[in-house]
């Protein structure tokens, strides 16, 4: 998972960048909601068997591990240590054992020129703080007429209210405030990173459906799981008035988006091809 933009404070003890997916537990989150929609940007991707394969912020491992359940030779790259040691665990258990898993970050990724057949992300390198370095090297170590494709929360969507909400009760971040991630996830700003460098890109709308019996159900799983959502609770565990506000704000705009026992997430699918 590319982190977000966030910065180490020794004096605070507020998480390095890299720490932030370290705490509570993104894989379990992962793997209860995305693990389908990891296997449809797989698909979405068009992979095969033999294609070279790069999972870009691969987090706990699950798009370079169905990747590799495709019979591509697969790399995850993720700048998280306690993420990638999750991901060997995971591929132990899948039995992909040949991924090979990568300390590194999408703006400076540890691979040649035209390494990869096929270049992957999903919801990690939307998070990049330097957007321009990250695409660059993306297709940099991708070969000609070699595919990218992404996930990437829609502007429009609950993903950006709810991060937007946790972060207004997070003290302020020191530095310039990064790029939206959710440029992203939608067409313009899709087209304004990739530009001229590729061509035939395809769209396409999907949501990420989290099961959830109420909003609090959902706020529950997050509030164990999602790292800034651990570090806010953390933060206003000595102020429960403010806590229990965000807690009822939280609730109030994720209950647009319940229904039928599920939470809906929606993102922007991208492919293209490199000139």
């Amino acid at each position: 998972m590319t982190a977000i933009n966030t910065t180490s404070d020794t004096t605070t003890g507020t998480p390095a960048i890299e720490d932030v997916w370290s705490v509570g537990d993104y894989d379990r989150l992962a793997s209860y909601g995305s693990a389908p929609e990891a296997a449809r940007l797989v698909r979405f991707a068009g992979v095969q068997a033999g294609d070279r394969v790069l999972d870009v912020g691969t987090g706990s491992g699950l798009v370079a591990i169905i990747a590799a359940q495709h019979g591509s030779r697969a790399a995850g790259v993720d700048p998280t240590p306690a993420l990638l040691t999750k991901a060997r665990e995971n591929a132990a258990l899948a039995g992909c054992g040949d991924i090979e898993w990568q300390d590194g970050a999408a703006e400076k990724l540890p691979f040649p020129d035209a390494s990869f057949d096929v270049v992957l992300s999903q919801y990690a390198h939307m998070f990049s703080p330097d957007p321009e370095a990250a695409v660059s090297e993306m297709l940099r170590v991708l070969k000609p007429a070699g595919r990218i494709a992404f996930a990437a929360w829609t502007p429009d969507g609950l993903a950006p209210r709810l991060m937007g909400l946790t972060f207004r009760y997070l003290p302020p971040m020191p530095g310039a405030a990064p790029p939206s991630p959710f440029e992203w996830g939608h067409t313009p700003g899709v087209q304004h990173y990739l530009n001229e460098r590729v061509r035939d890109v395809t769209f396409e709308r999907a949501a990420l459906q989290l099961p959830a019996l109420s909003t609090a159900h959902a706020r529950r799983l997050f509030e164990e799981t999602f790292g800034p959502t651990v570090l806010l609770v953390r933060t206003l565990s000595s102020e429960p008035a403010r806590l229990a506000q965000w807690r009822h704000e939280h609730d109030a705009v994720a209950a647009e988006f319940l229904a039928g026992g599920q939470l809906r997430f929606d993102y922007l699918l991208t492919r293209a091809i490199k000139i």
